[in-house]
């Protein structure tokens, strides 16, 4: 029998044009507009933090793949690591000191990446672990936000922007200021209604803006460079979807019950509880639905398991702005449902036609 006869011919495969590499740098062009807007509005120490943000990430991940004997440049322009480092930079103050970023990268790439074996073998997404860990450990720095200060624009009698603040620097009292969320809950603790809190949010000097609805959609607020132009950040959203890198399925999910919650709850008590609206446009909901949540390694693969995923994370969200210490529960809320992503993929997986869903052979039924 001749070898052409007995060769093995594979049957066809659907192609996708897609990559890694392709995939990540999408992602980073659909961030691009929000992030260049925010480096414009808090100035040089943003810009600062951001580019050592981003080299930190890349050298701990240049370091990690040679310890671990594993090809360098290939893995190393993939984009992952300039993603994690461009995710991380997002979610930090934008004046924090330089070391964040740098601690920030050695706790996203070697230990919550690379120690799981690298891209696509992690449990939980590394720039949210960087995030939290950060935050416990030095919840001063990480909770010090500034009003914007837009670049080359005239600032306050005695504020300067100057790199130097983030090497470690107090920031000056002229230019520091509350997020939303934060102002609403510390006023809470005091027993103020929120309708109240809200209307005095903005009236401090260091202020320039009134914080209605439209100036949380727009950014011109406190809050890191992923809490601010949440409309710039929709759009890159909506962009992924349209490039189809990502589907409606969890970031629909997590704003809508963040809505619903906030919604239902400012209903029964306006005076302790704030409305969906709020939940939607502060904070980092719009860059946690679009770009965190739907981060391919840790989140489900089917979309009935993409639609559990994306309400356990809008519901942990507002719990934890409502109920807990931290005014900001997006990072908490994904790490969370990254832990249970396994088992929300073991009861969610599509059947395979001839199976039953957990993959036994489905009885053969003879006809008489």
């Amino acid at each position: 029998m001749s070898q052409a006869a007995t060769a093995t011919i594979s049957g066809p495969f659907a192609h996708n044009t897609n990559t890694v590499q392709r995939t990540m740098f999408t992602v980073v062009l659909a961030l691009s507009p929000a992030t260049l807007f925010n480096l414009y509005l808090f100035g040089w120490p943003s810009i600062f933090l951001f580019a050592v943000t981003i080299g930190a990430c890349l050298a701990t991940e240049a370091i990690s793949l040679v310890l671990a004997g594993r090809p360098l440049w290939r893995t190393l322009t993939d984009g992952s690591a300039i993603l994690t480092g461009w995710l991380l930079a997002m979610t930090l103050p934008p004046w924090a000191p330089w070391w964040i970023g740098v601690l920030g990268a050695v706790i996203a790439i070697p230990l919550a990446k690379q120690a799981f074996g690298g891209l696509g073998q992690n449990l939980f997404n590394p720039a949210m672990v960087a995030r939290v860990a950060l935050l416990v450990s030095f919840p001063v720095v990480m909770t010090a936000w500034i009003a914007p200060h837009p670049l080359f624009s005239d600032h306050s009698p005695g504020v300067q922007q100057s790199i130097a603040i983030t090497f470690g620097g107090e920031m000056p009292d002229g230019v520091t200021a509350a997020t939303a969320l934060g102002y609403v809950k510390t006023e809470l603790s005091r027993g103020v209604p929120v309708a109240e809190s809200l209307t005095e949010y903005g009236r401090d000097t260091t202020l320039t803006y009134t914080p209605d609805l439209m100036d949380l959609a727009t950014g011109y607020k406190p809050g890191s460079l992923g809490e601010t132009s949440a409309v710039l950040i929709l759009l890159g959203g909506l962009y992924l979807m349209r490039r189809r890198i990502i589907t409606w399925h969890i970031p629909v999910t997590v704003l809508g019950t963040l809505f619903v919650m906030g919604t239902i709850f400012n209903l029964v008590d306006s005076s302790r509880f704030a409305p969906g609206l709020f939940h939607v446009f502060s904070g980092a909901a719009f860059l946690g639905a679009f770009f965190i949540a739907t981060d391919y390694v840790t989140s489900p693969v089917s979309e009935k398991g993409q639609i559990i995923f994306g309400i356990g994370v809008g519901l942990l969200t507002w719990v934890i702005r409502t109920f807990a210490g931290y005014p900001e529960g997006m990072a908490f809320a994904v790490l969370l449902m990254n832990s249970v992503t396994p088992i929300i993929d073991q009861y969610t997986r599509p059947r395979l036609f001839g199976r039953t869903r957990k993959g036994e052979p489905l009885p053969i039924k003879v006809q008489p």
